[in-house]
């Protein structure tokens, strides 16, 4: 019987499960605002403990409320209660009414004042859908950061394995998973592609809502009457390509010099999308002239073409090679491509293709693009065939072989960016477009006849292309107002045109190849360009050995050496 009253004597102390389980239950019903069976059951269940409690008390003792002990239990039982229901009640607000505090010296973990205003703004749902198995939460992180700015933003993160329909129905397959893409009303344009080393960008991600919201439109100009890929949907043309920048606000025009000998001033780029003749000087003039005001040129060439471009490109450093690229990589045995049909997984850094990762494009019958530096002119290579390529010079020879004599050996550039800042035209910077200045002039020399080039067509290197006139622009910059911009000048020119034609258009990445370098060339990534990357500083102190060891012994022993003989001489005194 005595045993039994000790037990009891601790058994009481279940009392405290009653308090414990009712502060749970009301915490999580309040905070998630679900009133379940969990969050019934532990209030209950608190409840009914508490009641127990209170009626074993009452009728077991008299007295009871009367004595000291039960005073001074009381108040530590209401005491620690309170403690409870404050602590409870601060996390309920700090769930409801976030407020956070970045301390860190860039603000790592917030928004640029570009993307908070833009963030604000927003009118109408904007849904971002990250399709990726695995959730990084620093992608969450920053997805909820925009959230915190307007309920018009939303995120979602996609298994395509889980949701193959909503993954269909952005074209994501089980090989690109990782896309992030922007969804508004019909518009669903890609942000990028994520992957453990490369986390949503919030230049990026700000960019692409900026170009959905704004009614910007550009106008491309596509030059025809040398022989280009037509504009409608026949054979050979780029219909599907002029669809695709109709969508992205693209205001596409043709452009026919012979009509009138100017680029229309409110071209954003015009494209040169493989011409089988070439052009007249004066053509070559009145686009010098257009690059020169700060005008984009995309130029697609294919082998075995003289567009009567090369001393325009000379100025800017650029050679078409005339040799056709033959790839005897596995990847094009494997996709059956064939060996003229080079498979480019490599890319350059630059924003046209630094997203493709290791993405499949393929150019049937390419040649390689050669610069030369030139001060003042930004090159950068955006494709690059694999080392197994070459720039075969006889490609009638049957087996295809490299030869060391006259072949080049790959890697070779099929494509390249340039860009380059024009002094103010407070002068005439203009080559005087003299028409005996080339012989490339006339619109019959050397270039192939034959509307299809094939390898069996390739002639040795045309004689026109002979530098019979190299214009160097160096004049001097002389800015009549210190404020004025200075205009800037891109080109791309890519050796293969047939890879953004319609029956190639939406395979693999050709098409971004295409999208990406019309973006470039307008310029709307100069807006991204405003929203800095921030970066961590390192903040690491580089100890010497000695330095190492010194700290070490101070933190490990002299300093918890102090301290006990300390305490012993303290001791010692008050003994």
């Amino acid at each position: 019987m005595k045993q039994i009253k000790n037990n009891w004597k601790y058994l009481t102390n279940l009392f405290w499960l009653g308090p414990i389980l009712t502060i749970m239950g009301l915490t999580a019903g309040f905070i998630s605002g679900i009133w379940n069976a969990i969050t019934l059951g532990l209030l209950i269940s608190g409840l009914v403990i508490i009641g127990l409690w209170l009626v074993y008390v009452v009728s077991s003792s008299n007295g009871f409320w009367g004595k000291r002990s039960t005073s001074v239990g009381t108040n530590a039982a209401i005491a620690s209660l309170s403690v409870v229901v404050i602590l409870a009640l601060v996390n309920f607000l700090a769930t409801r009414y976030t407020v956070r505090v970045d301390f860190t010296e860039n603000q790592l973990y917030t928004l640029a004042p570009e993307t908070q205003q833009l963030v604000r703004t927003l009118q109408q749902p904007v849904k971002v859908l990250v399709f990726d198995r695995n959730q990084d939460p620093a992608n969450r992180e920053l997805l909820e950061n925009y959230r915190k700015y307007n309920s018009q933003f939303s995120f979602e993160f996609v298994d395509p394995d889980a949701n193959p329909t909503l993954a269909q129905k952005f074209g994501v397959g089980a090989s690109n998973a990782g896309e992030v893409y922007l969804e508004s009303g019909e518009k669903r344009p890609l942000v990028q592609v994520v992957n453990p080393g490369d986390r949503i960008s919030e230049a990026k991600l700000t960019l692409e809502i900026g170009k959905i919201l704004s009614d910007r439109t550009d106008n491309i100009y596509f030059l025809q009457g040398h022989g280009e890929h037509p504009l409608e949907a026949v054979q050979g043309g780029i219909s599907q390509a002029l669809a695709a920048l109709k969508e992205k606000n693209y205001i596409v025009q043709p452009l026919k010099l012979d009509e009138r000998l100017e680029i229309p001033l409110n071209a954003a780029a015009i494209v040169i999308a493989g011409p089988k003749r070439a052009l007249f000087e004066a053509e070559v003039s009145a686009i010098r002239d257009y690059l020169q005001r700060g005008g984009s040129v995309l130029l697609m060439v294919d082998p075995n073409i003289n567009p009567g471009l090369d001393t325009l490109l000379q100025e800017w450093g650029v050679k078409l090679d005339n040799r056709l690229i033959v790839d005897a990589s596995d990847n094009d045995r494997n996709f059956d491509l064939g060996p003229v049909t080079p498979l480019v997984t490599r890319y350059g850094q630059h924003p046209i293709t630094k997203d493709f990762v290791e993405g499949f494009s393929f150019y049937p019958l390419a040649r390689p693009v050669d610069v030369t530096p030139i001060t003042g002119i930004d090159q950068s290579p955006l494709l690059i065939t694999s080392d197994q390529s070459w720039g075969e010079s006889n490609p009638d020879k049957t087996p295809l072989e490299f030869n060391p004599q006259s072949d080049r050996q790959g890697p070779l550039a099929i494509g390249v960016a340039l860009s380059r800042t024009y002094p103010p035209q407070t002068a005439s910077l203009e080559p005087t477009p003299s028409p005996t200045s080339s012989p490339s002039a006339s619109p019959t020399t050397a270039a192939s006849p034959s509307p299809t080039p094939t390898p069996s067509s390739l002639p040795p290197s045309s004689p026109s292309a002979s530098p019979t006139a190299a214009p160097t622009p160096s004049p001097t910059p002389t800015l009549a107002n210190p404020n004025q911009k200075l205009p800037v000048s891109r080109l791309v020119v890519l050796g293969n045109s047939d890879f953004a034609t319609d029956n190639l258009f939406d395979k693999q990445l050709n098409g971004d190849v295409f999208i990406n370098s019309i973006s470039w060339l307008s310029k709307r990534d100069e807006q991204v360009l405003s929203i800095r990357p921030k970066e961590v500083k390192n903040r690491r102190i580089n100890m010497s050995v000695q330095q190492s060891r010194s700290l070490a012994w101070t933190a490990l022993i002299i300093m918890p050496l102090v301290g006990f003989i300390t305490a012993l001489v303290t001791w010692w005194r008050r003994r």
